[in-house]
C-alpha cells in the first residue's frame, strides 16, 4: 500500500473547513476509489467517509471491536459533544454517536480487517519508531502497527488527487463528508432525516447543504419544458 514517507508541513495546518469546501461528484468519488493505484486501506477510508458522512478524525479513531458489520454501523467519538462526568471516573471531552455505511463499505471492510479482531481499524504500514509515544489503544496488539493519523491520511489523499503532481493541490478529507451531505440535500432528504445522518445540532448548520448544485438545478429546470418536449 501507499505510505507517505513524511507528513508535509501543509498537512499539519488544519484550519476549519470553510463554506467554500468543494463538492465532489459521486462519479468522481467512485472513480477515485476504483483506481488501481489506490490501496485497499485508502479505498475503505474514502468510501467509508463518503457513506457515513463522518468527520475524518471520527473514523480514524474507530477500533475493529467497535464495528457492527451485520448492522453496518459503529459508534464514533463525536465532535464538540460534552459527556457527563461520573463520580470516580476521568472526565471525557467527547460523547459517542453512531454512524452508518452502505454496501460499498460493507464489501471492502472484511478484506481490510482480515484476521484481526481488535485494535485500530485504519493503521499505517510501518511500526512506529522508538521515539514515538503512543497509547495502547493507538497500536494494533496483533501487528504492532500504529493508528493512521489525520496528517498521513491527508497526505495520501493529496497524492491521489493532486493537480499536475503539485503537492498540496489535492482534495481534503473533509470533502467526502461535505460532498455526501450535499448529495443528500440535493436528493430531497427530509431535514429531520438529514440531521440524524449529519448529526448537526442546529437547523441553520444543516440548511446550508440544501443549496442545490448545477446538476440538480438543470434537472428541476426540465420540469418547465414544453409539454410535448422529448427529453
Amino acid at each position: 500500500g501507499l505510505e507517505p514517507p513524511h507528513i508535509p508541513a501543509w498537512c499539519k495546518r488544519m484550519p476549519d473547513p470553510g463554506s467554500d469546501t468543494p463538492v465532489r461528484s459521486k462519479t468522481a468519488i467512485d472513480r477515485l476509489i476504483a483506481r488501481r493505484d489506490v490501496g485497499l486501506r485508502e479505498k475503505v477510508t474514502y468510501r467509508m467517509l463518503y457513506e457515513t458522512c463522518a468527520r475524518a478524525d471520527e473514523l480514524l479513531g474507530v477500533n475493529i471491536e467497535d464495528l457492527n458489520l451485520s448492522a453496518r454501523q459503529c459508534p464514533v467519538k463525536a465532535k464538540g459533544a460534552k459527556a457527563v462526568r461520573r463520580r470516580g471516573q476521568a472526565r471525557e471531552d467527547y460523547a459517542t454517536e453512531t454512524v452508518y455505511w452502505d454496501a460499498g463499505t460493507a464489501r471492502l471492510l472484511p478484506r481490510l480487517i482480515g484476521e484481526r479482531t481488535r485494535g485500530p481499524l485504519l493503521v499505517t504500514h510501518r511500526k512506529p519508531g522508538p521515539g514515538k509515544l503512543l497509547t495502547p489503544r493507538d497500536v494494533c496488539p496483533d501487528t504492532g502497527l500504529a493508528r493512521l493519523s489525520y496528517g498521513q491520511l491527508r497526505a495520501l489523499l493529496d497524492r491521489h488527487t493532486c493537480v499536475g503532481g503539485e503537492e498540496g493541490t489535492g482534495w481534503d478529507p473533509h470533502e467526502f463528508r461535505h460532498s455526501g451531505l450535499t448529495h443528500l440535500g440535493e436528493q430531497g432528504v427530509s431535514l429531520l432525516l438529514f440531521m440524524a445522518k449529519s448529526r448537526h445540532k442546529s437547523v441553520s448548520a444543516a440548511r446550508k447543504y440544501f443549496k442545490p448544485g448545477a446538476a440538480a438545478l438543470a434537472e428541476v429546470t426540465s420540469l418547465l419544458a414544453p409539454g410535448d418536449s422529448q427529453r
